[in-house]
């Protein structure tokens, strides 16, 4: 079946090859492959992981199921990475002064329940620079009260400021 990775040969003989794996890690490049005279003679290609800063030698044999499944590897641990540090930093408050407290303290995002007008969001906007960032799409209901009108809240947005 028909593949559709795409890929640049990098055949400039005017760069070392250092500087050509450091641009293209620059570049946001996720697998390098890397094929030498020694490779060329072994029937292998060297494999590096931007994700992992891992290398690998593989047979040539297989090597675009290789760099398939590598990619699918490197994209869920890129996504997973992201999703943890989303978490970390994302702090539960239920109060005003626990949210004007914490918006100096820690970085990241606070979840807080507002009462969904938008007066509420200016005043908070205006007394701390923060604003809401998100309202999750996977939020789940949750019965509270607004941080800072005290009114009924039916779910926790995100708020943050901008640095």
């Amino acid at each position: 079946h028909k593949r559709s990775i795409r890929l640049k040969f990098d055949d400039r003989d005017t760069q070392r090859p250092g500087f050509k794996f450091a641009e293209y890690e620059l570049k946001g490049v996720p697998l390098r492959v890397a094929i030498g005279s020694r490779d060329m003679a072994n029937g292998t290609v060297e494999l590096a992981r931007r994700d992992t800063k891992t290398k690998e030698t593989v047979p040539q044999e297989g090597l675009a199921e290789r760099i398939e499944s590598l990619l699918e590897e490197i994209q869920q641990n890129i996504y997973q990475k992201a999703l943890k540090f989303r978490d970390e930093n994302i702090t539960k408050v239920d109060t005003y002064e626990e949210f004007k407290r914490l918006l100096d303290e820690k970085p990241g995002f606070l979840s807080a329940h507002w009462d969904g007008t938008s007066e509420t969001e200016q005043r908070i906007k205006e007394e701390t620079k923060a604003t809401i960032r998100c309202i999750p799409l996977d939020n789940p209901q949750e019965d509270g009260v607004c941080i800072l009108s005290g009114k009924l809240s039916t779910q926790r947005v995100l708020f943050a400021r901008a640095y």
